[in-house]
């Protein structure tokens, strides 16, 4: 037990005491001082106020909630005042505050970070779309941080309502043939059919029907323009069925077309699948070595293909280094005579790249197993765990450093089984996002048993022959009594394979059979206990997240140990899916060989072969640039020809994703130039203007002046906000606005439903909110809260015990002597 003094000054006082008994024992020289000098030190120590903390689980029969309303203009689509009855319900049995979210802009991000932490919990009934402040994905893991639960009320659709929009660059090259996607989305899933028009600068272009059953819609769109400057594409829905609004059926995109990007590309084969897509893209200037310095001014990247370190110079080295730092791309494309067979290694290029040419050993990454309790005993009465086990589920799986990992999923009650379907590769954002539905999705097993075991027997067969490392999770309310004794059995072998076995023990008073009766110990730390894992024991509350900690796992290079070329093949995946460069490539062909690099801390893998993790594309920035690795070859290899399929079909978009990101800004650094997006009706769009040559800096909106505020060198800065809809025009420059953004996102956001279940909140229908929400509520406010005991009374109690002490031994010696003296005196007589 710890005890601390809420006035440890107090004690100060001793030192008087300690003095003036010093002082009184000289003199008088009896007990009496001493037991005097007791009594004060104990009286001063009630002064500093000793007290001690107890943990003790608490809870809220009247939790505080603040339910969150959204009333704006999108939720139309749903029953007048939905939530209504809710508050009316909540507030009569328990403090409740009501916000309202009204208006043309929901912000829902800012209303919960505004009530995450304050000790209430938070109830919020909308549609989760969030277009306005703060990022409702950012609130969310502010709130899961400061442990508030956050509960979501999901109204029912009365209506059905269409919206449309096109996806694209705003920025076009002259005369390529430029990608754009219509999406169209729906509030429900039903049946619905609608006739869509796509016109380019006003002329109809291409025209047909469409049915959808599908929330989105995405339509592809392939537009070239032949002249430079302003254009635009506009498209139209006509909806056959249920709609509710028509001012988001209609959607503008303007578009500014400029010359091709320079380029420099240096190359030995100038008719190779790679020189033939740089051809048909961009300006390029093909030679057969580097040209200098000069030949660069104009360029916006530089290409090296397949280039020996010994035909660059020293001095060329160093004036592609500046080129570079000072802002310009650099691709360099691998092969038989570049990177490990180029003598890249050490060397002053190798400096500016984003990989050191030496290879790296896989080792197999991180293979982790979730073993999930869905028991009944898990939402039994007022045990309610569930929640919390399938949110610390979803919470782990979200950890960054599993980026890179495999994981499985495995469900148990009366016995397990497989709910991911074998192990997923969580770099990919579908998978996780399908396991994180998977597993909101679970609900308790029927049987009344807790089979820990069968869960462990089935991690066993999942983790069976992996390499790496190993990992299994239980995430359980910590019932097991029934299996404990083959769970132990079963958690034995998993640990022999070399499986890291953790248990998250989800602690609850009303759960039943967590502790042995005899020991009152709990059976999940005894488990842990038996394997000696004591420190893999995570025993938390309702509401709270299990911290787990897994490192990074990184690839060890070793020097020398290079991969042979062979004609194997080698399938690729986007390790980074959501980069520029990769976010709209379908990696569909294989390579048959690569140069084995090593990626430098800070580089960013993109691209990497599935089965020996081997990077194909790596980035990073160098100074003001851009700078790619591209570590096979460019599809005309002599006798090789590793990556000639790359070069083909939708994994061609790759070369010129790589190359339009090397490039970073493609317009011209000469003259005036306005960049600027589009935006929606009653959303300001910023403006920039970047002066490259003399002259008066100045910028008209439909012909009317703006204000320039300048904010850089030759850099100005300009806010405007038309007030209706259609294409605007910025000194020559275009802009779209279109309807309020309130308007696009329709029906039910269900990508929230993973956060707000990591929070240890749920989901409901309105119905289900009446009936159980308060309960859940509850719940959540149990906690272990350590509570100050003072210690004031039991030493005010010692103190008096010693004074009436001291007291009764004199009065008793006292009267001992009393005696002795009548004794004498009656002797004498």
């Amino acid at each position: 037990m710890n005890i601390s003094l809420e006035h440890p000054e107090m004690l100060l006082l001793i030192i008087p005491v300690i003095i003036a008994g010093f002082y009184f024992l000289r003199k008088t020289k009896t007990k009496l001082v001493e037991w005097r000098m007791l009594v004060a030190f104990l009286l001063i120590l009630t002064l500093a106020a000793p007290f001690t903390t107890v943990t003790q689980t608490v809870s809220e029969d009247d939790p505080s909630l603040v339910l969150v309303q959204d009333q704006t203009a999108s939720m139309g689509l749903f029953p007048n005042e939905t939530g209504t009855d809710l508050y009316k319900a909540l507030t009569a049995n328990t403090p409740t505050s009501l916000v309202q979210l009204t208006g043309d802009k929901t912000s829902l991000g800012d209303a919960v970070t505004q009530y995450s932490g304050s000790g209430s919990q938070i109830v919020l009934v909308t549609d989760g779309n969030n277009n306005a402040g703060k990022s409702l994905v950012d609130a969310l893991e502010f709130a899961k941080e400061t442990d508030t639960p956050v509960y979501l009320v999901q109204p029912e659709l009365k209506t059905n309502d269409l919206s449309v929009e096109v996806l694209g660059d705003k920025t076009v090259v002259v005369d390529n043939q430029n990608e754009f996607e219509i999406v169209v989305r729906q509030a429900s899933e039903q049946n619905v059919s609608y006739f869509l028009e796509v016109y380019v600068d006003g002329q109809l272009s291409q025209s047909r029907d469409f049915a959808q059953n599908t929330l989105n819609n995405t339509i592809p769109i392939n537009q070239a323009f032949t002249t430079l400057g302003a254009h635009n594409i506009s498209v139209k829905i006509t909806p056959s069925g249920e709609d509710l609004n028509d001012i988001n059926n209609k959607f503008s995109k303007s578009l500014y077309v400029i010359p091709k990007p320079k380029l420099t590309l240096v190359t030995g084969e100038p008719n190779s699948p790679l020189a033939q897509i740089l051809n048909n893209l961009y300006e390029v200037s093909a030679v057969t070595a580097y040209p200098g310095a000069g030949a660069l001014n104009n360029s916006k990247v530089l290409v090296l293909d397949n280039q020996f370190i010994d035909t660059l110079s020293e001095p060329q080295i160093k004036e592609i280094n500046k080129y570079v730092s000072d802002g310009g791309g650099l691709i360099v494309v691998g092969g038989e005579r570049a990177y490990n067979y180029g003598n890249y290694l050490n060397s002053s290029l190798e400096e500016i790249l984003p990989v050191l040419s030496k290879p790296s050993e896989y080792k197999g990454g991180r293979n982790i197993v979730l073993i999930l309790d869905i028991s009944p005993s898990t939402q039994q009465g007022d045990a309610q765990t569930l929640g919390d086990i399938l949110g610390n589920a979803i919470y782990i799986l979200q950890n960054k450093n599993l980026k890179d990992a495999n994981a499985g999923v495995i469900a148990f009650g009366s016995k397990g089984y497989d709910v991911s379907g074998g192990l997923v590769f969580l770099g990919l954002p579908q998978n996780l996002a399908t396991l994180e539905k998977r597993i909101a999705e679970l609900i308790p097993d029927e049987q009344t048993e807790t089979s820990l075991d069968g869960g462990l027997v089935f991690a066993k067969k999942m983790l069976a022959g992996k390499d790496g490392e190993l990992d299994a999770i239980v995430i359980s309310d910590g019932g097991i009594e029934e299996s404990y004794s083959q769970s132990v059995e079963s958690a034995k072998e998993l640990k022999e394979m070399g499986v890291n076995l953790y248990f998250v023990h989800i602690h609850s008073l009303a759960a039943p059979r967590q502790a042995d009766p005899a020991t009152k110990k709990f059976y999940a730390e005894s488990l842990m206990q038996e394997l000696g894992l004591e420190n893999n024991y995570k025993r938390i509350n309702l509401s709270e997240r299990a911290d787990i900690t897994f490192g990074s796992i990184e690839e060890s290079a070793e020097e020398g140990n290079e991969t042979n070329v062979t004609l194997d093949s080698f399938s690729l995946y986007a390790y980074s899916p959501d980069h520029f460069i990769t976010k709209n490539v379908n990696l569909t062909s294989n390579i048959t060989g690569y140069n084995d690099v090593t990626p430098k801390a800070g580089a960013e893998r993109l691209v990497i072969t599935s089965a020996t993790g081997k990077p194909v594309l790596t980035t990073w920035r160098f100074g003001l640039g851009r700078v790619a690795a591209f570590t096979t070859d460019n599809g005309e290899g002599e006798g090789s020809r590793w990556g000639s399929a790359i070069f083909n079909g939708s994994s061609a978009k790759l070369i010129s994703g790589t190359t339009n990101w090397a490039i970073g800004n493609p317009r011209a650094e000469e003259g005036a130039v306005v960049d600027g997006p589009d935006t929606w009706l009653g959303t300001p769009s910023d403006l920039t203007l970047i002066m490259y040559d003399e002259g008066i800096p100045q910028l008209k909106l439909d012909g009317n002046p703006l204000d320039l505020a300048l904010t850089g060198r030759n850099t100005y800065e300009a806010s405007v906000n038309p007030g209706s809809m259609g294409i605007h025009d910025i000194s020559g420059y275009p802009l779209a606005v279109n309807y309020q953004l309130e308007f696009r996102d329709v029906g039910l956001n269900k990508d929230i439903e993973p956060l707000i279940l990591a929070t240890g909140g749920k989901i409901y229908t309105e119905k289900e909110a009446r009936a159980l929400l308060l309960k859940d509520a509850r719940q959540n406010s149990e906690r272990e809260a350590a509570e100050p005991v003072s210690l004031k009374v039991y030493v005010l109690l010692a103190a008096l015990i010693l004074y009436l002490s001291e007291i009764l031994a004199r009065r008793i010696k006292e009267m001992r002597r009393l005696n002795n003296a009548e004794g004498k005196v009656e002797a004498g007589e």
